[in-house]
């Protein structure tokens, strides 16, 4: 896979935010490229207080800053580490562990852990969800447990979570969590994620998949390879593909997270495959900081509450 060079580097995004004041005035220029306007009344009638590193909208009166109402809200940690965070979270391809960001940054674990999670936040906020056409594959894992030498915890002894992939050849890529592969869910997933007018539709053997999709124009695309006589390729009928998919996302389980909970393995299947939808974006350190300026904040509370 051809790889885009990034438009920055770990060495220049040290240089050019290396302070508070460089990140604030790279994260003005982002969420107001055209002059700050007041988040209220969006007039851009604006007096800057410098000492506070607010603004104060001469219309309203509200005083605001550039992390009001963001991802960055409320924050406590210095902007640097936000930046680098960020940066390694965008470029780490198989992910980085709360622990080992921890390390990196100097910061106690609950930090690095709620940091990744909101900047997971963002991502998943980020990505739009149009209905995948052209040649679309579709299968599903099994994560967690002893089997893939990672544990998936829910509360109690390691479990297995289903996963199930969905991958446009020369496209994006979706993971979802499951209850079960049950025709209702499938068919669901499928309705919610792939257009009538893909050029063809390919799954394994799995018979659901067949049930799932009859009745519909999707029923004449449907093509499969039989897993269980050992046939996987057939000319361009393959599940390689979203396969491919799996073993990434296993890889970064077992080598980099070891551990996820079941209520949060969502939010990982999010990260995974933004970045890897975004895999050729050589500005993705930057579109990334913009989602978090735009997406809705996330507190603590929420991601350590108990699963309903």
């Amino acid at each position: 896979m051809k790889q885009v060079r990034s438009a920055v580097d770990l060495l220049s995004v040290v240089n050019r935010y290396g302070t508070d004041g460089q990140c604030r005035e790279y994260l003005t220029q982002l969420r107001w490229p055209e002059g700050v306007k007041c988040p209220k009344c969006d007039s851009d009638k604006i007096s800057r207080i410098k000492l506070r590193h607010q603004f104060d909208c001469d219309s309203c009166r509200y005083q605001f800053s550039v992390l009001s109402g963001t991802m960055f809200h409320d924050t406590h940690l210095a902007l640097t580490k936000w930046f680098y965070a960020t940066y390694i979270l965008c470029e780490s391809r198989k992910g980085v562990s709360a622990n080992q960001l921890k390390r990196m940054l100097r910061v106690s674990y609950e930090t690095a852990w709620y940091l990744c999670h909101r900047i997971r936040a963002a991502m998943k906020a980020a990505q739009p969800q149009p209905l995948l056409a052209g040649v679309v594959e579709m299968d599903e894992t099994y994560i967690g447990g002893h089997h893939h030498g990672a544990c998936l915890t829910g509360g109690g002894a390691p479990m297995k979570q289903i996963v199930l992939g969905i991958r446009q050849r020369g496209g994006e890529l979706r993971f979802f969590t499951a209850h079960d592969v049950k025709l209702g869910t499938i068919r669901q997933f499928i309705k919610e994620n792939i257009s009538d007018k893909v050029d063809a539709f390919i799954t394994d053997d799995f018979s659901t998949y067949q049930f799932a999709v009859k009745g519909r124009p999707l029923e004449r695309k449907h093509k499969t390879v039989n897993h269980s006589r050992k046939e996987y390729v057939r000319g361009d009928v393959y599940t390689n593909t979203v396969e491919s998919a799996f073993s990434l996302l296993k890889r970064g389980i077992v080598g980099t997270w070891h551990k996820i909970s079941a209520k949060h393995l969502q939010a990982y299947l999010d990260e995974m495959s933004f970045r890897f939808d975004n895999r050729n974006n050589p500005y993705l350190f930057r579109d990334t900081l913009a989602k978090m300026l735009e997406a809705e904040h996330v507190e603590y509370k929420q991601l350590t509450a108990e699963a309903a």
